[in-house]
């Protein structure tokens, strides 16, 4: 039994392991404990996205989709052996699995065949989504390997818990196939060896981006206080497309939004594309300073 890791705890594990992590949005407070227990932990699950693209499948991972909301997992780990962190607590990844299993991980002993689906994984595993068509012929890159293995050494170290506490997919629940590519035996003798020496880091943080990445058209609300909108203002201005009064301030307003749309005609836009709410070309094109 294993208190889950703080999200801070979390991110010293995997940098501590050698990993170039990147935060996304703001996944420390994305995750579903609205709708279940999270924790206690017993382990780590490997499963693969059967998508291309990192951009599109990290968006995936943190906001799920129509029939399961995200966070999909709480790391997305890229072809390039980036992990992408997209929620903490309770995600919707592993689904219901089998008990015998469950209790072979909490034993680190040999694993059974998965054939019931009857206790909930959600509860009690770490996932990692590894970006891969899942088709048996798209490549797992050495980097992206070498990230799986580190990141599952990460947490297990950070638990006390030995390469058995992995575990894929497949080995869960009765019908899937993930992470297919490879073995997870192969996985987990990676993982034994590398938790059996000292962890590669810590490794550097990214540096901070120049301009402000785009916060989402959703920042854009009523409300909203953050000195992104104070930047964002003065560039407007800057730009000769100030409709201020007063400010700009910290508090996202009408004046911001028709200032902002008046950026939007500038780069060509009409009609609903000019309605003073943000989109990515457009912000981009703005050049706010990172904040």
């Amino acid at each position: 039994m294993a208190t889950p890791l703080s999200a801070d705890k979390l991110l010293k594990a995997l940098r501590d392991e050698g990993l170039h992590v990147v935060e996304h949005r703001s996944w420390r407070t994305n995750n579903r404990n609205h709708k279940g227990p999270w924790g206690p932990t017993h382990g780590v699950m490997i499963h693969h996205t059967v998508t291309s693209g990192t951009a599109s499948s990290v968006e995936l991972c943190y906001n799920g989709h129509s029939a399961l909301p995200g966070p999909l997992c709480h790391g997305v780990i890229a072809k390039d052996g980036t992990v992408h962190l997209v929620g903490n607590g309770r995600a919707n990844h592993a689904g219901l699995g089998d008990d015998d299993v469950l209790r072979a991980v909490i034993a680190e002993k040999a694993l059974p065949p998965d054939n019931e689906a009857n206790t909930d994984g959600n509860r009690y595993f770490y996932g990692f989504e590894c970006v891969n068509l899942g088709d048996g012929k798209d490549p797992w890159p050495a980097a992206q390997l070498l990230a799986i293995e580190r990141a599952a050494a990460a947490v297990c170290r950070a638990h006390g818990w030995g390469e058995r506490s992995v575990i894929g997919h497949l080995e869960w629940q009765p019908g899937k196939v993930d992470p297919r590519g490879f073995t997870m035996s192969s996985m987990r003798t990676r993982i034994g060896k590398r938790l059996d020496g000292s962890p590669d880091g810590p490794s550097q943080p990214p540096p901070k981006p120049r301009y402000e990445p785009f916060p989402g058209a959703s920042f854009f609300t009523a409300g909203r206080k953050s000195p992104i909108v104070t930047a964002m203002g003065r560039r407007l201005v800057a730009e000769g497309c100030g409709r201020y009064t007063v400010g700009p301030g910290p508090a996202w307003s009408t004046a911001d939004r028709n200032s902002y749309a008046a950026w939007q005609r500038k780069l060509g836009y009409t009609g609903t594309a000019a309605d003073g709410i943000p989109g990515k070309t457009s912000w981009d094109r703005l050049k706010v300073p990172n904040v």
